[in-house]
């Protein structure tokens, strides 16, 4: 559904970065290393919270 705030490893704050990250990776032409490196996301635990993660908002909401 949404991104979870934190990572479910470590507990930093991963939220914070996913629209940025949503828009520049996902939606653009760039890299999805290279965005996670400008945005300050090093652990490899937050970072398969952000890759991994699917947007299914759009999915779900017809049905509510």
């Amino acid at each position: 559904m949404m991104v979870p705030v934190r990572c479910f490893t470590c507990g930093n704050v991963v939220a914070e970065h996913w629209e940025e990250f949503d828009e520049r990776a996902n939606e653009g032409d760039e890299d999805p290393e290279a965005v996670l490196d400008e945005l300050g996301v090093e652990r490899y635990c937050c970072r398969r919270m952000l890759v991994s993660h699917r947007d299914l908002v759009d999915v779900v909401s017809p049905y509510q």
